[in-house]
């Protein structure tokens, strides 16, 4: 799996394949997702066997490794998301999750102002009338929302909290893809005026599908930070070898030896993170402590990279700045790290 992801990739176009992006489209790569999802099949991870599915939390880090270390423009985390949350509700949808499973994007739309889960902070409301449940209510920015073909929603009701799944092609969807900080990973931002829906669970209790999920997405985002991190220090390393100054490559010079050591420290570090989170029985705690340090870590080896690259590192053409802007984009994506030493501190009762 990881050998033919790593493969696609660099014939896909790596990370300059966010350049060539159509301006008018959902802001990720139709083709990619294709031949990811549809031929490799990584759209069926994490999902169940008699569904189409195939693997798990292994398998998804692995995938989520190569595709940040490649930075593909493909709704990769958005739909592992939604299908995790679905799988978490009492009777999940199997033509919805067939269809996932086969390479159709989706998305979740239920996380508060910190990219986290909050009952209290929901952006959609439903009611239910005699035609079914309708849901109402606009969400600035949802990750993946624009293209997807489904899109799980958390949403109150009079009993609270609930997941329901809304079918992007229903009346009364709008979603407009919006400009982020990171031009590789898309969100936009979701318009749902009297959409009806599918009610997945009952009496409140959203919470029990939403925060096993998320704890499953930290565990795959830091993959993906971790992916990142190596590949912007693999190319470094490879720049410093070759740039010469006082007759030197600049690789030989102590003080860039230093550095480069450090980082190493640091993406080895984070690799044990992700590593020990995969085979860990609890992924909150694990989760907590992988998202923690990958976003940390990754935020400096993309500044480091940029440095240590110098002039060129700033520049548009180069690839630096968009591992510099994934970093950062990602350290405030379901969470900053801030709160992931929260969430640590609550789960060991410190």
């Amino acid at each position: 799996m990881r050998t033919a992801v790593r493969d696609a990739a660099a014939d896909l176009g790596g990370p300059a394949l966010c350049r060539r992006l159509d301006a008018d489209g959902p802001g990720w790569d139709a083709r990619a997702w294709s031949v990811l999802a549809e031929q490799i099949g990584i759209g069926a991870l994490g999902l169940p066997e008699d569904l189409g599915g195939l693997g798990g939390l292994p398998e998804l880090a692995v995938v989520a490794e190569e595709l940040g270390a490649a930075l593909l423009p493909v709704p990769f985390l958005s739909t592992v998301i939604a299908g995790q949350v679905l799988l978490g509700t009492p009777t999940p949808p199997d033509d919805v999750l067939t269809e996932i499973a086969e390479g159709a994007p989706a998305a979740f739309a239920g996380l508060d102002r910190r990219g986290w889960w909050s009952a209290d902070e929901l952006l959609f409301a439903a009611t239910e009338g005699d035609g079914g449940w309708v849901i109402d209510g606009h969400a600035p920015a949802v990750l993946g929302a624009a293209g997807a073909t489904w899109i799980v929603v958390a949403a109150n009701t009079a009993d609270g909290p609930d997941i329901f799944v809304v079918a992007t092609a229903t009346d009364g969807v709008g979603v407009h893809p919006i400009e982020t900080l990171d031009l590789t990973r898309a969100q936009a931002s979701l318009h749902l005026a009297a959409v009806p829906a599918v009610r997945l669970t009952t009496g409140g209790n959203a919470s029990a599908a939403v925060l096993p999920a998320l704890d499953t997405a930290c565990i795959v985002l830091a993959a993906e930070q971790l992916g990142g991190s190596q590949a912007s220090l693999d190319h470094t390393v490879d720049y410093v070898k070759e740039r010469r100054q006082f007759g030197r490559a600049i690789g030989s010079f102590q003080a860039v030896k230093h550095t480069l050591a450090d980082l190493l420290v640091l993406v080895e570090s984070s690799r044990s993170a992700v590593s020990r989170a995969v085979e860990s029985d609890d992924r909150t705690e694990a989760g907590a402590v992988a998202r923690a340090w990958c976003s940390d870590a990754y935020r400096t080896v993309s500044a480091e990279a940029v440095q240590l690259h110098g002039g060129i590192g700033f520049t548009w053409e180069h690839h630096c700045h968009l591992y510099f802007r994934r970093a950062r984009a990602d350290a405030q994506l379901l969470g900053g790290s801030a709160m992931h030493r929260e969430r640590l501190a609550t789960a060991l009762a410190w």
